[in-house]
């Protein structure tokens, strides 16, 4: 088992928390037809596939870093994480529940079924297929402009700095 980054998943629930934190609160517990509405939502979504990967993800990351320091923990480590994919990933249905019941609080059954037509629609469906290719472009651009800022930054901070006669 590999446990490898996808900087898909970040931008993808990223901007899905963002999404569902700025949306009005409603003040009625979702109905039952609601929450099944969000469900359908977040399958046409292709959530739950997302979550799939974030505990790969999270012990790619933590097996990387710990070997860093400790690469004689290699194999052990490695052995340790697998053992403990199947523990970490029982969270992931409560965060789905999670999503979904945000989702039918913050958008009306209706809405919940205009906006799970569109993903069901051959639009939606191309939408849905096309936009791995669509954040993987937005996260290049974004890291292209943020090492220009850095660097700009870096030239204008040592030209201020060099007008107070700090050398830096």
């Amino acid at each position: 088992m590999a446990f490898g980054a996808s900087p898909k998943i970040r931008v993808l629930l990223g901007g899905l928390a963002l999404v569902m934190l700025s949306a009005p609160v409603r003040a009625d517990e979702p109905s039952a037809a609601a929450l099944e509405t969000a469900n359908r939502l977040i399958a046409d979504l292709g959530l739950k596939q997302s979550l799939d990967v974030v505990v790969p993800v999270l012990f790619g990351e933590f097996e990387k870093n710990v070997l860093a320091t400790r690469p004689e923990l290699k194999d052990a480590l490695h052995q340790s994480l697998v053992s403990l994919v199947p523990e970490f990933n029982k969270g992931e249905p409560g965060v789905l529940a999670d999503v979904a019941h945000v989702m039918a609080s913050r958008m009306s059954e209706t809405e919940l079924k205009d906006v799970a037509a569109f993903y069901e629609s051959p639009t939606g469906k191309k939408f849905v297929a096309a936009e791995p290719a669509f954040v993987n472009e937005l996260q290049v651009a974004g890291s292209a402009w943020r090492q220009k800022l850095s660097n700009d930054l870096l030239v204008r901070v040592r030209e201020e700095l060099k007008k107070k006669g700090v050398d830096f």
